[in-house]
């Protein structure tokens, strides 16, 4: 079932991909695919003191869930399957650093934002955590997620994932992304102690 449902995906992909105007950065370890956009949540302040108000110009992270899924069906175990999502995602971030430092708009980045139910370890990637506050908006995403989570989990009970795969918002400010993952040429990667 989780293979027939990961060929439908996967031939629904490229086509959810044009409409959302994503974009592919330039590595094949890289799980992201990313595009700007305007906040339209509840005003935060960051813990450096960035604030985040409405309308202010993020990039959007998005998981390339086909290509990471296709990685993860043949895991075993919740735990294993968070350490590669996690170690993938930290990879993939020195490259969402170089597009912010190099794009037109960059001065008015103020950061990048996911939405995931996939939220435990990433604060040790440099992100901070916020609940998803509106109700509606809440359930229509843990709705969207439903079928990634059946796909990649080996406990599918509606139940267990109702309690345990919440959708978030992650945060993280442009400064906060330029100390962490700015590349560097004396460095072989960044932060990889974190995870192990």
């Amino acid at each position: 079932m989780r293979r027939y449902f990961l060929t439908i995906w996967s031939f629904i992909d490229p086509i959810y991909f044009f409409f959302t105007r994503l974009i592919c950065l330039p590595s094949e370890e890289n799980i992201l695919r990313i595009r700007l956009t305007k906040y339209k949540g509840r005003n935060l302040v960051l813990a450096d003191g960035t604030q985040i108000n409405r309308d202010d110009l993020l990039v959007k992270i998005h998981l390339h869930n086909v290509k990471l899924l296709k990685e993860l069906q043949e895991m075993k175990g919740e735990l294993k399957k968070a350490r590669k999502i996690l170690y993938g995602v930290q990879k993939s971030l020195p490259n969402v650093e170089l597009y912010v430092r190099n794009h037109h708009r960059s001065q008015e980045i103020k950061g990048i934002i996911g939405i995931t139910s996939l939220n435990k370890g990433c604060h040790r990637l440099g992100f901070e955590v916020f609940e998803v506050s509106h109700p509606i908006y809440r359930w229509f995403k843990f709705m969207a997620f439903l079928p990634i989570e059946m796909v990649a989990s080996s406990n599918t009970s509606i139940k267990w994932l109702i309690t345990n795969h919440k959708p978030s918002y992650l945060l993280m400010s442009t400064k906060t992304l330029s100390t962490l993952y700015r590349k560097n040429e004396n460095k072989k990667s960044c932060r990889v102690a974190a995870l192990k």
